[in-house]
C-alpha cells in the first residue's frame, strides 16, 4: 500500500459526519409526521450527532412536501444553540436559484451564533423545484451556477465587492456584512458527476464533495485525480476531497437491509415517477449495498470497512453518510446516528491508520 493510500488526500485529517435531506418521518403507526415535528426531530438528531463525537452535520436544501427543509440555515442555528463542537453546514445549498449575497450573509450569521462552526456546500441541485419557485429558467442552468459561484468566491474575501453578470444586479465596491471571525466561511463544491464542476472547484480552490448515490464508487476516482491535477495547474494549495453517500447502520447487516429497503424502494418509486427513470430492483439495491457499491447499509463493521476503502480509493479524507429516507422513523434514525458516531467513526479511523 502506498503512503498516499494509507493517508488519504495527502495527509488531510480524516473527518466523518452526517448529511440529511430532512425527509418526513413516520410515527409508530406508519403515519407521516407534520413538517413541524419532522424539523424539531431533525434538531434532536443534530444534537445527538454532536454528542456522539461526529465532525460534521449538514442539511440539504429541498422545497417539496416530503423534504420540507427549505431553510437549512435556520435549523442549523437551532442546532448550534444546543451543541458545542460539531461543524454545521449545508449539503447542498442550491446556489443557482439563490442570491449569493444572502447565502453568504446567512452562513456568516450562522458562523457567529455557532462560534465559528459554519460551512457551506454549494451545488447545482439535482432536484430542480427551486428554479420555477424563485422564477429562474432551467435553460440558464449552467450560466446561473457559473456566475453565482464566481460571485460567492468574491464574497468570501470579505472585502468590498465589484462584480457584474447576467443573473443579478451588478455590485460596485459594495461591502457585505456580517464578516466571519475566521475571515472566510469554509466553502465546498458538491459534484454529482460533472467534470466541469470539478475544474471549477479547483479553479477557485474550494474543497470538492463527491455526491455518490448509486453505482460503483470507484468510478469517481478520475474526478479526484482531475481535481488534484487542476489544483496544481492553477497553483492552488492542496485541499480536501469529501464523499457523500446514502446509507443506514443497524446492529447487523440483515437488520440494516430489512429496515432500509422498504423506505428506499418507496422513495425511488416516487422519484422515478417524477424523473422518468426505472425503479431499482432489490437485486440492484443489494449490488449497491455490496462491496464497491454506492449504498453504505449494514452493521457498524461492514459500513466502517466500506467507508475506509472508499476514502482510500478516492483519495478522500471526509465522509458524510446521507442518513434517512422518506418515512424512516425518527427513533430508527437516532440509532443509526448513535452507531455511526460511536462504532463506525472510530473504526474507520483505526482502519485508515493501520
Amino acid at each position: 500500500m502506498s503512503e498516499r493510500a494509507a493517508s488519504p488526500a495527502g495527509g488531510h485529517p480524516i473527518t466523518l459526519g452526517l448529511d440529511t435531506f430532512g425527509d418526513v418521518t413516520d410515527d409508530a403507526q406508519g403515519r407521516p409526521l407534520s413538517h413541524g415535528e419532522t424539523i424539531r426531530n431533525l434538531v434532536a438528531e443534530g444534537v445527538l450527532a454532536d454528542e456522539v463525537g461526529l465532525d460534521h452535520f449538514a442539511i440539504g436544501e429541498h422545497h417539496v412536501d416530503w423534504m420540507p427543509l427549505s431553510a437549512a440555515d435556520v435549523v442549523l442555528g437551532a442546532i448550534a444553540s444546543r451543541t458545542s463542537r460539531i461543524r454545521l453546514g449545508s449539503g447542498v445549498t442550491v446556489i443557482s436559484s439563490d442570491d449569493p449575497v444572502r447565502v453568504y450573509q446567512r452562513y456568516a450569521t450562522l458562523d457567529a451564533v455557532s462560534d465559528g462552526r459554519a460551512e457551506v456546500i454549494l451545488g447545482r441541485g439535482s432536484s430542480t423545484e427551486s428554479f420555477p419557485l424563485f422564477g429562474y429558467d432551467l435553460s440558464d442552468y449552467d450560466t446561473l451556477f457559473e456566475e453565482k459561484v464566481g460571485l460567492f468566491a468574491e464574497l468570501r474575501k470579505e472585502k468590498p465587492v465589484s462584480w457584474s453578470g447576467s443573473t443579478r444586479p451588478a455590485l460596485a465596491n459594495q461591502p457585505v456584512y456580517p464578516h466571519s471571525e475566521s475571515g472566510a466561511i469554509p466553502t465546498w463544491i458538491g459534484v454529482g458527476g460533472n467534470p466541469q464542476s470539478v475544474v471549477r472547484a479547483a479553479r477557485y480552490g474550494f474543497p470538492l464533495m463527491l455526491a455518490i448515490i448509486s453505482g460503483p464508487t470507484a468510478r469517481f476516482a478520475p474526478f479526484s485525480q482531475l481535481f488534484r491535477q487542476t489544483l496544481e495547474k492553477f497553483d492552488r494549495p492542496d485541499v480536501p476531497v469529501g464523499v457523500h453517500s446514502p446509507g443506514h447502520v443497524a446492529a447487523t447487516d440483515e437488520q440494516a437491509v430489512e429496515e432500509f429497503w422498504p423506505y428506499y424502494e418507496k422513495t425511488m418509486r416516487m422519484m422515478a415517477r417524477q424523473r422518468g427513470f426505472r425503479v431499482p430492483t432489490f437485486e440492484h439495491f443489494m449490488n449497491d449495498v455490496g462491496p464497491g457499491g454506492g449504498l453504505f447499509v449494514g452493521s457498524p463493521e461492514t459500513v466502517a470497512q466500506k467507508v475506509a476503502t472508499t476514502l482510500r480509493e478516492l483519495d478522500a479524507s471526509r465522509f458524510d453518510l446521507k442518513y434517512g429516507m422518506n418515512g424512516l422513523p425518527h427513533e430508527t434514525l437516532m440509532t443509526t446516528i448513535e452507531l455511526f458516531g460511536t462504532k463506525v467513526a472510530p473504526r474507520v479511523r483505526e482502519l485508515i491508520a493501520s
